[in-house]
């Protein structure tokens, strides 16, 4: 049996939580590779071996198991092997400095040799759904370091002084071997120190921080991540070499989203039509433009709809509209497709028939 025909299985067996035949399954994948591929049959090797100890598997990535709270014996965060995503769709300026922190990370060695130090510190800064977190994995991909992500619902104790010792377990696992460690909302465990109505653990939160990150190692990367910059202790500013700015997308930006998470659909869809969805996603994040172009997609499949009208639908669905803006979405239906009735403009957009005819009364002749 080749690999083609055990990954379906394997697939089947992991998401049955059937660990006797994922076992059983990765034998054989390791006798499959062992002469085609013996890097991949190694390291499926090492993690079988390392389950059968009662280890963690991810100790095969020379990854020391999890750090755990002491009393609820929760994991204090979570671990993802760097996988091969699409880069982001960001604003240029974002994404360029991305691309420099990428670029300076891969001249470390000739950094070191010039006494500079490298750039090890990310703190991105954005409303949600604008690409922080995607952009942390992306660049863990890029990096080919692991993820290392803090779990707040964890690390945050009610017992007095135990938060503080969880940030620094965390502190010291990421460093324990080179990875990105991604510290979101740090504006949680990191605001500012001259809030009068704290009692002082959020003040020894925001020094156990500060003491980490100044010690934190070259070999690895962290990343803060924050939608309420206002919040930040400003001592927490000036530890992280650069401050990354994520904004909402502008137009190029909202269309090549559109085209990629559209995909094939993308290309059914009239130039108009695409025109009004780019002006209709204006002010409106990326994670919510992924959305909408999902709920798109399905209505194209399940329906057999037409492509121009679902995306009018959607994309017209709980927006709020000026007078001028109605009138213009009307009319703009109307000449896409002609032969749209007054009853059909009024359902996509949510309009009253008669407004809608009034908004068309110079645009020609509408069927009722």
């Amino acid at each position: 049996m080749n690999s083609d025909e055990l990954i379906p299985k394997l697939v089947r067996a992991c998401l049955d939580n059937d660990r006797r035949l994922v076992e059983e399954i990765s034998t054989m994948l390791v006798k499959v590779f062992k002469k085609s591929a013996p890097d991949i049959a190694r390291e499926i090797s090492q993690s079988l071996t390392y389950a059968r100890n009662g280890a963690s598997t991810i100790r095969s990535m020379d990854v020391q198991p999890l750090p755990i709270d002491r009393e609820s014996r929760f994991t204090l965060c979570k671990a993802e092997e760097p996988l091969e995503i699409e880069e982001p769709i960001l604003m240029e300026d974002t994404f360029l400095e991305l691309q420099n922190f990428i670029y300076e990370r891969s001249k470390i060695e000739k950094l070191i040799l010039e006494d500079i130090t490298p750039p090890n510190s990310l703190l991105f800064v954005g409303d949600p759904g604008v690409g922080k977190t995607y952009s942390a994995k992306w660049l863990s991909y890029k990096l080919d370091l692991p993820l290392i992500t803090m779990d707040l619902a964890t690390s945050i104790s009610s017992y007095l002084g135990r938060s503080g010792q969880n940030i620094k377990s965390i502190f010291d696992y990421a460093r324990s071997f080179p990875a990105i460690l991604l510290l979101d909302e740090i504006d949680s465990i990191a605001k500012k120190r001259d809030d009068s109505s704290d009692l002082g653990e959020l003040k020894r939160l925001v020094n156990v921080l500060l003491k980490e990150l100044e010690t934190w190692p070259s070999q690895s990367v962290v990343i803060a991540a924050t939608n309420h910059p206002d919040l930040l202790d400003k001592a927490i500013w000036r530890r992280f070499d650069r401050t990354v700015d994520f904004k909402l997308p502008g137009i190029q930006e909202r269309q090549a989203l559109l085209e990629r998470y559209l995909g094939k659909y993308y290309r059914l869809l009239s130039p108009a039509a695409i025109s009004f969805a780019i002006k209709q996603t204006d002010s409106i994040n990326a994670a919510d433009i992924c959305k909408l172009c999902m709920h798109a997609k399905r209505k194209i499949v399940l329906e057999d709809s037409n492509p121009d009208l679902v995306i009018f639908e959607e994309f017209c669905s709980g927006h709020f509209y000026s007078r001028n803006s109605k009138i213009e979405i009307c009319k703009l239906l109307k000449e896409v497709n002609p032969a749209f009735s007054v009853r059909d403009i009024s359902r996509i957009t949510k309009i009253s028939i008669t407004s809608v005819s009034r908004y068309l009364q110079n645009g020609g002749n509408v069927n009722e």
